[in-house]
């Protein structure tokens, strides 16, 4: 029996799924669809390397769309899905073809959150989310002077150290009273924020966008003001800038597991199988909500680590393996000569503990729940994100005082007792 499996998406977790389906000997019929015209490619390097100009842009892709073809995978590029026929095991394409389907793996990802900001369509504000996203901010990096980035996360935080670094004006308008506030502690916030004002970007907390006036070829943005932060150099209310970036999150793109019965719920619900709520269909990467046992609920995760691991699992599972995903999330995010590590997930932390000084550039930031070491934040500091990783995973309960000494070595810590 010449058995199909369809894949949604061309991203980083719907390649994977189809080499991985490929790698565990299944024979059947693969086809990958992707709506942009490039193969599958690396996502990060768009706001780190790439962007940079130091990656050229044949190295973001996996593989060459010949190496797909010679494993027998049909890709299928500039093509849109516009419906999942669960009746039938079909979807319905843009150009009013059908394909069918013995199971079918929904790998859509996120898509760039945009700005309910009166004018800034018009202004040609960018965003930054595919691979012609970042081409055009890098040609609009070429061609400005000044730079204003809405949202101070960590995609506008990478875009602004590449900018400042090119002697393009740069500030941050920040809604909260400080940067990272949904993802990362004081310390290491505060760090990054002083790192980003001795390399000249002006930061902005406590600021409100309320319209966006002008075009490409340059930019008003008129503001409205809470608390002030020191770090504000001014009290202007109203910002002139040759270009505009928003990055103020990303959204799952669900809309298909929807409209075709899915469950969902902040992404496409699916257990620990990667399994959605029709058995003949799974999902993976950053569009899928799925159990997590370190913080004991379901989350939605955007990082690549989730998309290889859950789409290798959901691969498995689809040819009827009974694979579990279970991995401990990882991130990373490059800044000047700063290397930030994340390990773990520091949802619901109620302490944490500092080891090593923020004035030495190099230190880490542990959260704790219950005594439970949960996450840390890594600042150059390789080591201990490493060996952090696993006690993570072991959900080790660590004194705070043997966490705090840069004496004791971390890797030995494993005979401390899980939780």
């Amino acid at each position: 029996m010449n058995e199909c499996i369809l894949i949604i998406g061309a991203g980083q977790a719907g390649a994977q799924a189809a080499l991985t389906l490929r790698e565990a000997g299944f024979p059947g019929r693969i086809t990958l669809i992707g709506e942009e015209a490039y193969p599958p490619y690396q996502r990060p390097p768009l706001s780190k390397a790439f962007l940079a100009g130091e990656l050229e842009r044949e190295r973001l892709f996996f593989r060459p769309s010949e190496a797909y073809a010679q494993l027998n995978i049909s890709l299928m590029l500039n093509t849109r899905v516009d419906a999942i026929e669960r009746d039938s095991q079909q979807v319905l394409l843009q150009n009013g073809e059908r394909l069918g389907y013995d199971r079918l793996l929904i790998a859509t990802g996120t898509r760039a959150r945009i700005a309910s900001i009166p004018g800034a369509e018009k202004s040609g504000a960018l965003y930054l989310r595919s691979l012609d996203d970042s081409i055009a901010i890098s040609n609009a990096l070429r061609s400005g002077k000044t730079l204003t980035i809405i949202g101070g996360g960590y995609i506008g935080l990478e875009i602004a150290a590449i900018a400042s670094k090119k002697g393009i004006r740069t500030t941050i308008l920040e809604a909260q009273d400080r940067i990272l506030k949904r993802v990362t502690a004081e310390p290491v916030a505060e760090f990054l924020h002083q790192v980003h004002l001795r390399n000249g970007v002006d930061i902005q907390t406590n600021t409100q966008i309320e319209s966006i006036t002008g075009n490409e070829t340059g930019c008003t943005v008129q503001c409205s003001r809470g608390p002030r932060s020191e770090s504000a150099s001014d009290k202007t209310d109203s910002f002139e800038t040759d270009c505009i970036v928003i990055g103020i999150g990303a959204e799952p793109r669900v809309e298909l597991a929807a409209e075709a019965g899915l469950e969902t719920d902040n992404g496409i619900v699916v257990n620990q199988y990667a399994q959605t709520s029709d058995p003949n269909i799974f999902a993976a990467g950053d569009c899928t909500n799925h159990p997590n046992a370190l913080v004991g609920e379901n989350i939605r995760l955007e990082s690549v680590q989730n998309a290889i691991e859950q789409a290798q699992a959901a691969a498995l599972n689809l040819v009827g393996e009974n694979t579990s995903y279970a991995a401990t999330p990882w991130f990373w995010s490059d800044q000047y000569d700063v290397k930030l590590r994340i390990a773990g997930l520091s949802h619901h932390f109620d302490e944490t503990v500092l080891r090593g000084n923020p004035d030495d550039n190099i230190f880490s930031l542990f959260y704790l729940r219950k005594g439970v070491l949960v996450a840390v934040d890594t600042i150059n500091d390789a080591p201990t994100f490493m060996a952090t990783k696993q006690l993570i995973a072991q959900q080790r309960r660590i004194p705070k005082d043997i966490l705090a000494d840069t004496g004791q070595k971390l890797k030995k810590l494993k005979d401390y007792p899980p939780t």
